[in-house]
């Protein structure tokens, strides 16, 4: 188990490792990195690394868990401020595509946990989706949005995000393969597409297929 620092200063030591293993992990993968790669990365000594982590999947999952944080810590700022649901959506999407493109790591690492530590990739998923689930039950009662299966629509929403996010991110321009750098931006026009998208299927009222239009 990790061992949480008593000063600030082991506060910061344990901070540059998390980076540094970010940074690692993001770059070699899960199987090339090393405890000694994360050390040199974070400028400290092989034996500082065990005063906080007793190993390399700790670390890592860790390292899962802080990314988890700070993108939700984003989206949920910057959606604070918004009017509505629709708004909501619009302003947490924005911090969400800011975020991993400035944390390109974010999918990188993720996508590692499916195969090297499963119970962190359903920690991140599940705990950005419970947040969501809470939101859309809000925006429900108020009649914002319109009635649909919360949980569904959450992992739905969730997947857009995230599927937009690795085309227009973390993908080149141009093919499919992945860049040699993240963009800086979901374009203007993809993330208006989105949004409409998103809108129509979440805006109160009827649905799309009523009764009075079935058998035209």
């Amino acid at each position: 188990m990790s061992t949480a620092p008593r000063t600030a200063r082991g506060t910061r030591t344990r901070g540059k490792l998390l980076q540094a293993a970010e940074t690692v992990f993001a770059s070699v993968g899960y199987h090339d990195a090393s405890i000694v790669k994360i050390t040199e990365e974070a400028d400290v000594g092989l034996g500082t690394f065990y005063l906080y982590f007793s190993g390399k999947q700790e670390i890592f999952d860790e390292v899962v868990e802080d990314l988890n944080r700070r993108v939700r810590h984003a989206m949920t700022e910057a959606a604070r401020e918004a009017g509505n649901r629709l708004q909501a959506e619009r302003a947490g999407f924005r911090a969400f595509f800011r975020f991993t493109a400035e944390h390109p790591a974010l999918y990188r690492i993720v996508r590692q946990a499916e195969f090297v530590s499963p119970g962190a990739l359903r920690m991140h998923y599940t705990r950005i989706v419970n947040g969501y689930i809470e939101g859309l039950k809000h925006a429900q009662a108020e009649g914002e949005v319109r009635p649909m299966d919360p949980t569904v629509a959450a992992w739905a929403l969730m997947g857009i995000g995230e599927l937009i996010g690795m085309r227009w991110v973390l993908w080149d321009e141009e093919g499919p393969g992945p860049g040699k750098a993240p963009r800086p931006d979901v374009p203007e026009e993809v993330f208006e597409e989105m949004m409409q998208f998103i809108e129509r299927a979440l805006a109160p009222g009827p649905g799309p297929l009523t009764e009075g239009t079935a058998n035209e």
